[in-house]
């Protein structure tokens, strides 16, 4: 869906779009396309790339707030579809962050040697929880799936370092406030928006740009290194303006940022693998890079990070 597209369904326009967010198109699910399907589209061709035997494979994660179902995890469903025989599988329920959170939980699988490969997914499908009466929220959401096999390497490479941390008392600048057991669907139900996603983008904008900022300089920190030894930055394509923001206190060029929030807007959990994925298969990312990746999302939570490639 393009800008254009938009300006037809809701009062908005291409100039207001692009300066207040950086998007220009963004990519829509066809009806009948599970967010098990685009998960398992992506970890192919991660798979592929890894030439990592099927039964290798000893957990698969899922960062996605767009299941399937309730019941089972969306893991599950994409474990039988792969043929994976040894895999436990979970979902992570993370919103943006899920796929950084999905790489904190493996690295921790992989160094107290639980298991030695895991798949990380993050994926949705935004479309099925976009009011697209709200331009203020439908212009920014897209759907998207990406993957990577993390493990363990003997030469210090792999993910350094991670942080994660949330702040549930401001659940409602971002959240579905209905659908759950606190305010569940009933028969009387009307379906008026108020079952979608919702946000004070301003408020979210303030968060975001502090936490994302402070995340990155920890798992910098953590791992012994300074922001000038950063190869290349992959933030969460939530926004432009934060993307920019983030870029500045770190005091980066923008040579080293990864950027393709204009072409697919925000991605929430698929965001940082779909860039990352971009920026391997462009050649930007090199043996022994030092690779920031940071996301904050819905919780409020936020994380990052620092790996080795």
């Amino acid at each position: 869906m393009t800008n254009a597209d938009f300006e037809k369904i809701v009062d908005t326009s291409d100039e207001w779009i692009v300066s207040r967010t950086g998007i220009r198109e963004r990519r829509i699910a066809d009806n009948g396309i599970s967010t098990s399907d685009m998960a398992v589209a992506a970890l192919r061709q991660a798979i592929d790339m890894a030439q990592c035997p099927h039964d290798e494979i000893d957990a698969i994660i899922v960062g996605t707030i767009t299941p399937d179902y309730r019941l089972p995890s969306t893991a599950c469903v994409v474990q039988e579809k792969m043929g994976f025989p040894n895999a436990v599988a979970f979902d992570a329920l993370a919103a943006c962050t899920g796929f950084i959170n999905g790489l904190s939980i493996a690295r921790a699988f992989i160094e107290t040697g639980t298991y030695k490969k895991v798949a990380v997914i993050g994926v949705e499908r935004l479309s099925s929880i976009t009011n697209y009466k709200d331009r203020n929220t439908c212009v920014l959401f897209g759907d998207a799936a990406g993957a990577a096999i993390v493990a363990g390497d003997t030469n210090g490479r792999g993910i350094l370092s991670t942080f994660m941390k949330s702040a549930g008392n401001l659940r409602e600048l971002l959240w579905m406030p209905t659908g759950g057991t606190l305010n569940p669907y009933t028969a009387d139900f009307t379906y008026d928006g108020s079952d979608k996603l919702t946000m004070n983008g301003s408020e979210v904008f303030k968060v975001a740009v502090r936490q994302m900022c402070d995340a990155a300089f920890r798992v910098i920190d953590k791992a012994g290194l300074e922001p000038s030894d950063i190869s290349l930055v992959i933030p969460h394509q939530a926004n432009m303006r934060i993307i920019d923001a983030l870029r500045k206190r770190l005091g980066v060029t923008m040579d080293k940022v990864v950027l393709n929030v204009e072409k697919y807007g925000n991605t929430s959990s698929a965001s940082v693998p779909l860039a990352l994925d971009e920026a391997n298969r462009a050649g930007r990312i090199k043996p022994d890079d030092h690779v920031l990746m940071v996301a904050f999302g819905g919780g409020l939570i936020w994380g990052a990070a620092l790996v080795r490639w």
